[in-house]
């Protein structure tokens, strides 16, 4: 039976859509309102405040930390100075993602793994023979992404620290009122915004304390859809909707490398003795059969599919999932798998994996679009995530 977070009393009470659904066993909004528009435009223009405790948290420590670490994940976590956070993919032995995910170094030879899938099992597994203690710290450890342009005045008013100093990908230590906190400069909208990762004890405190003096910043809790909407908009993967993991796969074609999923600059074929790192080093010499690319809907042929049959264009109300053929011409060279209007960029888009030699930017491809229960292809064109990347994000 699913349970709540840590922050299920808050968000409960704030969800009148009762729109819910369940991420690792936790129950989660997937939008509060019911419709997500205001809960996206707090994203991209004032703050929002979304609730992802869900994801599982992995304490690594001992002498060996390090070099266990860079058995599991393709980057080096030797160049992961003090207090950094490292995007990275955990590849099985054939090259093949896992999952992708966080690693924050916390101390010299302490880690600690943000993921969104259970591996706790793995990386027993593959840590046999070192001095390496692994803990699941998931329950321990609640977080609250803090998004959007008016996040870091909000947390200025509220944590110590300074903040304002505080680079893209880095993190520290804070107290958020009473609340020791680590804030981290990480997110999944591709906006300015924070992580927040807190005693699960004291989580319902500290949504009190950002909810209060967010009150001036348009703070708005914020749920799944509009997440997911501002994570197309970025340009952002997300597991088992644009790729399969390795582990769930049941044919040799569900399984992805990252340099297939756009992820190929998280692999460093310099460091060695990485788990897959093998089967990586013979795909970068041959090439990859296929990529992840953004396409961009032509509107005029959008407009004209919904003209021939006598109806004015509708547009989707929120992102969608689901596996789209993508021709060029008649013949089907792969498949979009999240795709949506933007509300900010005004730009019917998607993202999509398709045969290499059709991956060239300003390609013209065609995407399948039913229209009044009839099957037809409207223009794409293929171009280079992310579709919206303002400087704020990184300033």
């Amino acid at each position: 039976m699913p349970i709540g977070t840590p922050f299920h009393s808050r968000t409960s009470a704030l969800c009148v859509s009762h729109n819910w659904r369940v991420w690792s066993g936790y129950l989660v909004a997937s939008s509060y309102e019911v419709v997500h528009g205001r809960e996206y435009h707090a994203i991209r223009n004032a703050a929002a405040l979304i609730d992802v405790s869900p994801l599982y948290k992995y304490d690594i420590d001992g002498p060996d930390a390090l070099r266990f670490v860079n058995r599991v994940i393709t980057r080096d976590a030797a160049k992961c100075a003090l207090q950094q956070a490292m995007y990275t993919c955990l590849c099985d032995e054939e090259g093949k993602v896992i999952q992708d995910g966080t690693i924050f170094r916390l101390g010299e030879r302490r880690l600690r793994f943000h993921l969104a899938e259970p591996s706790l099992r793995w990386f027993q597994m593959n840590a046999a023979g070192m001095a390496v203690t692994i803990r699941d710290v998931s329950e321990q450890v609640a977080a609250v992404a803090l998004q959007g342009p008016t996040s870091r005045e909000i947390l200025k008013r509220l944590a110590d620290g300074e903040l304002d100093r505080l680079k893209f990908f880095r993190f520290t230590s804070a107290n958020v009122g009473q609340v020791q906190a680590m804030v981290s400069r990480t997110g999944y909208t591709g906006d300015l915004g924070y992580e927040l990762w807190v005693p699960a004890a004291r989580a319902e405190e500290v949504w009190d304390r950002l909810m209060e003096a967010g009150k001036a910043y348009g703070i708005t809790p914020a749920g799944m859809l509009a997440l997911d909407m501002a994570r197309l908009e970025a340009g952002f993967i997300l597991l088992e909707v644009d790729y399969t993991s390795a582990e769930k796969a049941l044919i040799p074609s569900q399984k992805y490398s990252p340099f297939e999923i756009g992820l190929g600059w998280t692999v460093n074929l310099e460091k060695p003795g990485f788990v897959g790192r093998r089967a990586l080093l013979e795909e970068k010499r041959r090439g990859s059969s296929r990529q992840l690319i953004g396409l961009e809907i032509d509107w005029e042929d959008y407009e004209r599919l919904y003209q021939e049959a006598a109806l004015a264009p509708q547009l989707p109300t929120a992102a969608w999932r689901g596996g789209v053929p993508v021709y060029r011409d008649d013949r089907q060279v792969g498949q979009a798998t999240t795709g949506g209007w933007s509300p900010m960029i005004k730009k019917y888009i998607a993202l999509a994996t398709v045969q290499s030699k059709f991956s060239q930017l300003g390609a013209e491809l065609s995407l399948e679009m039913t229209v009044e229960y009839v099957r037809k292809k409207v223009k794409a064109t293929v171009v280079k995530p992310p579709f919206f990347d303002p400087p704020r994000k990184r300033a």
